[in-house]
């Protein structure tokens, strides 16, 4: 199990990036959250398999349909242990 900070900027609020992202990590077997950040970004905590995070990183770098990403900065994290993926208010 490994986990990964994800943080995906440009248009990606107001666009359906964090249902997408659930929908898309839920599909992939990965547990943790996700985030609107204060400064337009989307924060992403995930764990799973190395070829899981990344499949889901991949997909951050264009996201929904409506999103215009700009950047993706991924760091490794000590992994905690999720549940589940859920989207945080």
């Amino acid at each position: 199990m490994q986990a990964k900070r994800i943080k995906v900027r440009g248009k990606v609020q107001g666009v359906y990036f964090r249902a997408s992202t659930q929908e898309q990590a839920r599909r992939l077997g990965i547990k943790g959250w996700c985030k609107n950040e204060p400064d337009g970004s989307v924060l992403i905590i995930a764990e799973g398999s190395e070829e899981n995070l990344n499949a889901l990183v991949n997909w951050c770098h264009h996201g929904p349909s409506n999103a215009s990403v700009e950047k993706v900065l991924v760091e490794s994290i000590e992994a905690s242990g999720f549940e589940g993926f859920e989207i945080k208010r």
